[in-house]
């Protein structure tokens, strides 16, 4: 029995699907970063659905209202040339239609329709009213996964002292100018004044 929680689902599903494919179809970059958005504002209205209240604000807090728009301030800082023809893509289309029928292969055999539908996946009952999905997030998060949360937490952090060390690495084969040997520059070590006798005049000139 379709019923408007269902037609609701369909509608974001639709939404998310169609703008997900945008996001790596479109040759603008600006165009790709507002497709993600509403890609994450419909997934947000999924999981709103399946009563998980904190990620799905967390997802338009943190993902939409911060990630995102670096990620487009940083695009339309860039100035990224759109090219009209992509060279190569020609050449390379069968090897990626090969690649992602391969990755299509591997998803259908790792997660099939036996795990799909109402028997495998019932619907949530309804819960009391003093349940908090938050306690119910933090108390799963901090004891069934809480080495799993720490490792993450560890290789995140390996990550940005990485990302810093990279960044702030010397220039290296870089012609770079050192103010402080400019001001105590000499005239005597950059100019050299020599002496030459005078050429003799030649007769008849």
């Amino acid at each position: 029995m379709l019923t408007p929680l269902h037609i609701i689902f369909y509608i974001f599903a639709t939404v998310a699907v169609c703008s997900a494919i945008v996001v790596v179809t479109v040759r603008n970059p600006v165009k790709s970063v507002l497709s993600l958005v509403l890609t994450f504002f419909s997934m947000a209205g999924i999981w709103m659905i399946l009563r998980a209240e904190f990620l799905s604000l967390i997802l338009i807090l943190v993902y939409v209202g911060a990630v995102m728009t670096l990620f487009l301030f940083v695009v339309m800082m860039l100035n990224i040339d759109i090219e009209d023809k992509r060279p190569g893509f020609v050449r390379y289309l069968p090897f990626g239609v090969i690649v992602v029928l391969l990755l299509i292969g591997l998803m259908v055999i790792a997660v099939g329709p036996q795990y799909f539908g109402l028997n495998q996946m019932p619907v949530p009952q309804a819960e009391p009213a003093n349940y908090s999905n938050i306690r119910h997030l933090g108390e799963t998060l901090y004891t069934d996964y809480a080495y799993p949360f720490e490792i993450a937490g560890v290789l995140l952090l390996a990550a940005i002292v990485a990302a810093i060390a990279l960044t702030h690495r010397p220039p290296t084969r870089r012609k770079v100018q050192n103010p402080a040997a400019q001001i105590a520059v000499r005239p005597e070590d950059r100019v050299r004044l020599i002496n030459m006798p005078p050429e003799p005049k030649q007769k008849g000139t």
